[in-house]
């Protein structure tokens, strides 16, 4: 019986772990819209022939900016809003599949944005995500130091930038970064930026993930409580045996 209170007692001190690490990002992976992928992104709803992400806002002050929610199944075939190249450079899909968001960097590029609320403030957080660089279908020339500009609040860190020969594919990236929360809500934004742009780059996104970095300390007391009843059920069978 003390051995499966034990058990029990790590299983609860697991899910508090499940509990710490829920991202509090919406709709991360980019798979709800409110038209369909593989559109052009606005920043209001009700044009058909644009589409809104669910929970975020792409905007560059005048309308979504050069900004698309592309369908991985078809984004490098001419059935594609934007075909990118895909021919012979190594090219692949993230890790999630479904839709990423692409940006051109030198095109009127837009901010994409969401209200991260049920922070606490003072608490550190863990942001990451997968990009890619790829480029469109019908330019040519090189492109370089391409990155993701994100800000967290009124902190930004910058991605690794990634440049591409003509005709190339960056390859999947994963990003990692750690922002402070200063309220309960702060805003999460990405711009892709250039300094070096040469054809038309895309820099792809998916898998944004928030999470809080340092377990809260009700997770700890219930780790110290299930390994303090492990060991003394480890005692007591060891004792019985003997």
């Amino acid at each position: 019986m003390r051995l499966a209170s034990a058990l029990l007692s790590l299983a609860f001190f697991a899910a508090g772990l499940a509990s710490a690490s829920t991202n509090l990002v919406t709709n991360g992976g980019f798979e709800s819209t409110t038209n369909g992928s593989n559109l052009q992104l606005d920043n209001k709803t009700g044009r058909t022939d644009r589409t809104t992400l669910t929970g975020w806002t792409s905007s560059n002050g005048n309308d979504g900016g050069f900004n698309f929610v592309l369908d991985s199944k078809i984004m490098t075939t001419w059935d594609s809003v934007k075909w990118l190249k895909g021919q012979n450079n190594g090219f692949a899909n993230s890790a999630n599949g479904g839709n990423v968001f692409a940006s051109d960097a030198v095109y009127w590029p837009g901010t994409l944005s969401q209200t991260v609320s049920g922070l606490t403030a003072g608490n550190a957080y863990t942001l990451s995500f997968d990009y890619a660089l790829a480029q469109q279908v019908g330019f040519d020339g090189a492109n370089a130091d391409n990155y993701w500009h994100v800000g967290f609040g009124s902190a930004t860190q910058d991605s690794k930038a990634l440049s591409i020969a003509n005709g190339g594919f960056s390859g999947w990236q994963t990003a990692t970064m750690t922002f402070t929360a200063t309220s309960a809500s702060e805003v999460l934004s990405f711009l892709a930026k250039g300094t070096a742009p040469g054809a038309p780059p895309f820099l792809l996104l998916d898998g944004v993930s928030l999470v809080s970095a340092v377990p809260e300390p009700t997770t700890w007391a219930m780790l110290l409580g299930g390994l303090g009843l492990v060991g003394f059920a480890a005692r007591r069978r060891a004792a019985r045996q003997a």
